[in-house]
C-alpha cells in the first residue's frame, strides 16, 4: 500500500504530530511505503492567485477555468504539481489536522483549493442525460480510499446527535464527501480524538494503540456508503434524490448515505 499523509498543524510536538509520526512507522514498519506533505513545515502557499496560473491566468482572473488550462498545459506552480503526483501515487491518502473552527485549519483548505484544480478534480467526464460529468463516485481519484484523523478539543457528547456542536458526521460531510467523495476517493470512516485538550501522556498509550489498529486495519475497513451520482439514485440534471430511496426518518446529509 501506498500512503500520502497530509499532515497540518504548526507544532512537531503536538499530539497531531505525534499520531503522524506513528502513522509514519506503523505503516512503514508493515511494509508499507509512506509519503507526508507536512504543510507548514513546507510553508504552504494557502491563497489562491493569479500566479498559480502563469500565462493561464486571466484578468479578471476566473479561478476554475484558468486552473484547468495551466492544468491542461502542465504549466501549474511546481508545487502544485508535486501534490498532485503524490495523489496520483497514493493507494490511501491520510488527513491529520486538528478541528479548529468546526472545520480543517486554513493551511490544510488552501492546499485543497489549489491542488485539486478544474479538469484534475473536477470538471472531467461528460454531461448527457444520463451521466453528470465523473464525480461523486467516479473521476480523477476513484479508486482510492481515504481517512481523516481529526482531534476535537470537546468531549464526545458536544458532537453526539443532540450535541450542542452538531454531529460529528454532519461536520465532516463537507470534507469527507464534498472535497474527497467528489473526485472519486472512496471514504472510510473518520478516526476522531474527542477531548484532545485535557489529554495527557497517561492518556497517550491508549490513543496510540487505538491509532495503529485502525492504521494497520486500512485495507480491511468498508469505506462510508456514499451514494454514487450516475448509478441511478438521482434525478438527473436535478441531482435530487429519487423518492423512496431514503431510509425512514432519516433527512438532511444521511440521505446521501445508503442503507
Amino acid at each position: 500500500m501506498k500512503t500520502l499523509i497530509v499532515y497540518a498543524h504548526p507544532e512537531p510536538k503536538s499530539l497531531n504530530g505525534s499520531l503522524k509520526d506513528l502513522a509514519v512507522t506503523t505503516l512503514e514498519s508493515a511494509g508499507h511505503e509512506v509519503r507526508v506533505s507536512d504543510l507548514y513545515a513546507m510553508n504552504w502557499k494557502a491563497a489562491v492567485d493569479a500566479e498559480d496560473y502563469g500565462p493561464h491566468a486571466s484578468r479578471p482572473l476566473k479561478v476554475a477555468l484558468d486552473s484547468g488550462r495551466a492544468f491542461d498545459a502542465g504549466t501549474l506552480t511546481r508545487d502544485v504539481l508535486a501534490e498532485q503526483e503524490k495523489l496520483l501515487w497514493a493507494d490511501t491518502i491520510i488527513f491529520q489536522f486538528p478541528l479548529w473552527w468546526y472545520s480543517m485549519p486554513a493551511i490544510l483548505k488552501g492546499w485543497v483549493d489549489r491542488v485539486f484544480t478544474y479538469h484534475f478534480a473536477y470538471g472531467v467526464g461528460e454531461h448527457s442525460d444520463t451521466t453528470y460529468g465523473e464525480r461523486f463516485g467516479e473521476g480523477t481519484l476513484a479508486g482510492r480510499r481515504a481517512l481523516l484523523s481529526v482531534t476535537a478539543g470537546g468531549p464526545e457528547s458536544h458532537y453526539a446527535a443532540r450535541g450542542i456542536n452538531g454531529p460529528i458526521d454532519d461536520l465532516l460531510f463537507p470534507i469527507q464527501h464534498g472535497i474527497l467523495y467528489y473526485p472519486g476517493i472512496e471514504v472510510l470512516p473518520p478516526f476522531v480524538l474527542y477531548g484532545s485538550d485535557r489529554m495527557t501522556s497517561e492518556d497517550y498509550p491508549d490513543v496510540a494503540k487505538a491509532w495503529k489498529q485502525r492504521l494497520l486495519t486500512l485495507e480491511s475497513t468498508e469505506p462510508i456508503a456514499f451514494r454514487r451520482q450516475n448509478f441511478g439514485d438521482y434525478e438527473i440534471p436535478s441531482l435530487h434524490l429519487k423518492e423512496g430511496l431514503e431510509p425512514a426518518g432519516r433527512s438532511g446529509f444521511g440521505l446521501h448515505v445508503r442503507g
